[in-house]
């Protein structure tokens, strides 16, 4: 990464500019969330941790019998954003259709490095299968979303091995981590510099959230050290013939500019078409989908999510 020392002075402008919150990302349905109000969650700041970020809000889909379960994982290069950011078309869908829903917030950088965002994310997931009878949730259907860094996250639990240890002290930590589906929206499938240089291009590798995710000091970003740390935290390394399937939906321009801003491109549909690449050979549904298809995305979205949380059969339709 030899653009190194400039990621300092122009972070503040890159971060503006690439919208590292990641709600940009959710593209076509931004219009739509103006004329729909989220409903209050039936419990906020539920806590699932130690930390003061370890906090969840909860929506109980209507059911007499146990629901399937969407967990939302906020954007914002893994040092800002919050649970606040679920759009309402998602949220009011999946309750619309028997889906509950809890938005997390976790621990951000720089206080913490990879992989602490991840494991606070895996606990909340755990956490919820905990309460599974408590609040009516079926903990055999559990889905994850989000956009940017919430979507990389998704990925990487959607896909990394069971987490759970049956030996701990703790109930929670003895609840799977695996997941039925994923839906993501601007999702990064890898987050090593070398590889997004090769799927992206142009200064895409050169984003300044990704220095703070590793805890890296610049003259280690080019060491072994990094490289381990590089491949550990990118989802599309842990992708396996038994992993769950997966939405992808992107909005950022197909082409980047004549010259780059520092991380523009971190949004590319280069990631989902490189996932998709690695899961079709293993027979795992993969949808990659960009907002110049003119994608009816609450549709599309609610309607995967009711697939594979076994709530509809040939069709896809939504509420």
């Amino acid at each position: 990464m030899n653009s190194v020392l400039r990621l300092v002075a122009v972070a503040a402008i890159a971060a503006c500019l690439l919208g590292l919150i990641g709600e940009s990302a959710f593209g076509q349905a931004k219009g739509k969330q103006k004329r729909e109000a989220k409903p209050a969650p039936d419990m906020a700041n539920v806590s699932y941790g130690p930390h003061e970020r370890n906090v969840m809000d909860v929506w109980k889909a209507k059911s007499n019998q146990p629901t399937p379960l969407l967990v939302f994982i906020h954007g914002g290069g893994f040092r800002r954003g919050s649970k606040e950011s679920i759009q309402p078309y998602l949220l009011n869908g999946c309750l619309a259709n028997g889906i509950s829903v809890v938005a997390i917030n976790y621990r951000l950088s720089p206080e913490v490095k990879f992989p602490a965002h991840y494991m606070d994310c895996a606990r909340a997931i755990q956490f919820a299968r905990s309460k599974a009878k408590e609040w009516n949730l079926d903990p055999l259907r559990v889905a994850s979303s989000g956009a940017s860094a919430g979507a990389g996250t998704s990925l990487w639990l959607g896909f990394h091995d069971e987490m759970a240890d049956p030996k701990s002290s703790d109930p929670v930590l003895r609840e799977s981590t695996r997941l039925s589906c994923m839906v993501v929206f601007g999702a990064q499938s890898t987050y090593d510099p070398r590889a997004i240089k090769k799927l992206v291009g142009g200064r895409a590798h050169e984003h300044p959230a990704l220095p703070g995710i590793y805890g890296l000091t610049p003259d280690e970003f080019e060491t072994e050290k990094a490289y381990k740390l590089y491949e550990a935290a990118s989802a599309i390394n842990y992708l396996t013939k038994d992993d769950p399937p997966v939405y992808a939906f992107y909005n950022e321009a197909r082409k980047l500019p004549d010259n780059p801003q520092p991380g523009q491109g971190m949004h590319s549909i280069n990631f989902g078409t490189h996932l998709k690449e690695k899961m079709d050979p293993l027979g795992i549904e993969c949808i990659v989908r960009h907002e110049d298809e003119g994608v009816d995305l609450p549709k599309e979205t609610i309607g995967f999510l009711k697939k594979h949380l076994g709530l509809a059969t040939a069709t896809n339709d939504s509420k």
